[in-house]
């Protein structure tokens, strides 16, 4: 991509979270902190998964995609933001930058398809459990992972591609701590026109359609559960989807408060900076904590993870 040519600058100013000396200290070891707890959270949920055959299940094999994300969707933003704090020399190159978007948007709209595939998984899973591994077979599933991949991929390669294809004006700076579209395409001495189509269309059914298909498998999920006789039997069907709702309420309520506000004054902004912040670095921390909260099966596996004991005949 040759955007220096095109656009006349060399990167981008990031305002971060915060300007203060002190503060910036108290951030970075605060997000380090939040990050390693991630990175090392999500890492164990996959190895559980992979390492113990009891968990070789569509169910579980999402949920390691997630982790995956999760991780990819935090190391996305966190470490370059971090790397600011300590240097306190928030300049990221265009190249640097138009890869941040990119990344960003991935793991981002990812994790959105994957927590739709998961509602469709417990939909089958309790709707029509006679024909579950029929329905969810191996090949399906990778037929459904990859069409979430090659799907997310397609879409943030179109917005980079565009952007790279902006002129900028004198300004270089970014109202946020990581390059994020909006901030990007408010610095253009242009009318993004096709950014702003791409994101309006394209992005809208991104964005609608999965919390759409959710709202559907659950509307069927607890269909069926009511049609249950025994209060035993609803409470072991909602149970496997509690995790799940948890962790979409999650995405879904920071992803509001980022994105569906309008921008407003200067205080509104930094409220929004501080959503994202909770968005991409508190969620993909809290996740694999809520999935394994109340599943014994995954409990089983971490321990199992751990240093074994070993016994000595006296």
């Amino acid at each position: 991509m040759d955007g220096r040519n095109q656009t006349g600058v060399s990167g981008f100013i990031l305002l971060g979270l915060s300007s203060d000396p002190g503060m910036q200290l108290l951030l970075f070891v605060v997000f380090l902190g939040l990050y390693l707890v991630t990175v090392l959270g999500n890492l164990l949920i996959v190895l559980a998964v992979g390492s113990d055959p009891r968990l070789h299940s569509p169910m579980y094999f999402f949920l390691a995609n997630l982790s995956l994300v999760d991780v990819g969707a935090t190391s996305a933003t966190i470490p370059r933001m971090l790397a600011d704090l300590w240097t306190r020399s928030p300049t990221i190159s265009y190249a640097g930058c138009l890869a941040q978007l990119y990344f960003f948007l991935l793991f981002t709209d990812l994790e959105n398809f994957l927590l739709t595939v998961m509602a469709y998984d417990r939909f089958v899973a309790i709707c029509r459990p006679l024909h579950y591994w029929t329905v969810m077979s191996l090949r399906r599933c990778g037929l459904l992972l990859a069409t979430c991949w090659v799907t997310t991929h397609l879409y943030a390669l179109a917005h980079t591609v565009l952007v790279d294809r902006l002129p900028f004006c004198a300004s270089r700076r970014i109202a946020h701590f990581y390059c994020d579209l909006n901030p990007i395409l408010r610095l253009s001495c242009a009318r993004p026109w096709a950014n702003q189509a791409v994101l309006r269309y394209w992005g809208g059914v991104l964005i609608s359609l999965p919390p759409l298909l959710i709202l559907g498998s659950y509307a069927g999920i607890v269909a069926a559960v009511l049609r249950v006789p025994s209060a035993g039997g609803k409470r072991r069907a909602f149970s496997t989807c509690g995790s799940h709702l948890a962790v979409v309420s999650l995405f879904y309520g920071t992803v509001i408060a980022v994105y569906l506000f309008p921008s407003g004054p200067d205080s509104a902004e930094k409220a929004r900076i501080a959503a994202a912040a909770l968005y991409t670095a508190v969620t993909p921390l809290l996740n694999p904590f809520i999935y394994s909260l109340r599943n014994s099966d995954l409990h089983r596996a971490l321990r199992s993870l751990g240093p074994r004991r070993t016994s000595s005949i006296q």
